[in-house]
């Protein structure tokens, strides 16, 4: 796979895809960065990003990863945990991407309020308020922000934030979720009003909960946490929703966008098995076999669960096994 298409894969949109390609003819080095708030506990979607920070690397770009805990305090994150908060976001995060085998002395981390209380910074936030009004703010940040309809003023300042970590973090690329999409555009619209140049925003696709449309923090039946036990993983993943024939389901999307693609560059095989009197086991190369088998109702819902439970316990070994990780988990969320 060459460079452009291990960029690419499993995103949703790039803003855009020709001034990426452009940029990797033209600069020898790539800059990218994607930005995390230290907010609820960490569940396992952030083995997608993180497969994508995986690709970028594997690429030759740079990678810097922003544990934004101001970003968490305009959020609502108490300010008195925000450092025990961002403590575990970052040695979680660490942990996920040794599981997946990424080199972390390519990463740099850099925590939101060590660049972000610098004097020009502020400056420059007091720049964007200047061209910015308020309902281009909460537009901005209405899919990232948990904002009523008279928002508190932090809420509001979120994006003209976000927009200036491109620059002072000095990236070529910003990497996020679909989500943030309005923030970026916002980021590319507004930047060059003060002086400073529009980026390349790559964005990936937002996955599906194990119940519902959306995997969320803040509800628990959505996601796996990376602290879960074993008993707890099988429930949740027996409770999800997987109608027979029907791709479209957290199930699906956890063998699309995390177990199949950790498969494939392994060049392993994903082994569903089944009871005797339904046939033998069955492997699977990719994950439009999985799809083409499930449709065509040849794979049933069951089989599926147990075979994706089975990987899951397994992925999440390292966490449950991890005492300081534990610690720090039970100090930044009680």
């Amino acid at each position: 796979m060459d460079k452009l298409e291990l960029i690419k894969r499993n995103t949703a949109e790039i803003l855009t895809e020709t001034e990426l390609k452009d940029l990797l003819k033209k600069k020898k080095e790539v800059s990218v960065y994607w930005g995390t708030m230290p907010t609820g506990s960490i569940s396992i979607a952030y083995f997608f990003q993180m497969l994508k920070i995986s690709d970028f690397l594997n690429a030759g770009l740079k990678v810097k990863i922003l544990i934004a805990d101001l970003h968490a305090a305009l959020d609502g994150v108490s300010w008195e945990i925000l450092e025990s908060r961002s403590e575990y976001y970052k040695r979680a995060i660490i942990i996920i991407l040794k599981t997946i085998g990424v080199n972390i002395k390519k990463l740099e981390f850099i925590k939101g309020s060590d660049l972000q209380l610098d004097g020009k910074y502020f400056d420059d936030v007091l720049k964007l308020s200047m061209i910015s009004n308020i309902h281009d703010c909460k537009k901005a940040a209405s899919e990232v922000v948990k904002m009523s309809d008279n928002p508190r003023l932090g809420n509001l300042i979120y994006p003209l934030m976000q927009a200036l970590d491109e620059e002072y973090l000095k990236v070529d690329v910003q990497f996020a979720g679909l989500d943030q999409r309005k923030i970026m555009v916002y980021a590319r619209e507004n930047l060059p009003k003060i002086g400073y140049k529009q980026r390349i925003e790559i964005m990936s696709p937002m996955i599906r909960g194990l119940v519902g449309e959306k995997m969320s923090s803040s509800i628990e039946a959505t996601k796996i946490d990376l602290l879960n036990d074993e008993e707890t993983i099988r429930k949740k993943i027996n409770k999800a929703e997987c109608t027979v024939g029907n791709p479209d389901n957290g199930i699906m999307a956890l063998l699309k966008y995390l177990i199949m693609i950790i498969k494939e560059d392994k060049k392993e095989k994903f082994v569903v098995e089944r009871p005797h009197n339904f046939g033998e086991k069955i492997e699977y190369s990719n994950y439009n076999e999985i799809e083409r088998d499930f449709m065509n109702k040849k794979l049933h819902p069951l089989d599926l669960k147990n075979a994706v439970a089975k990987e899951i316990v397994l992925l999440l070994k390292h966490f449950r096994d991890n005492k300081e990780l534990q610690t720090l988990h039970e100090k930044a969320y009680g």
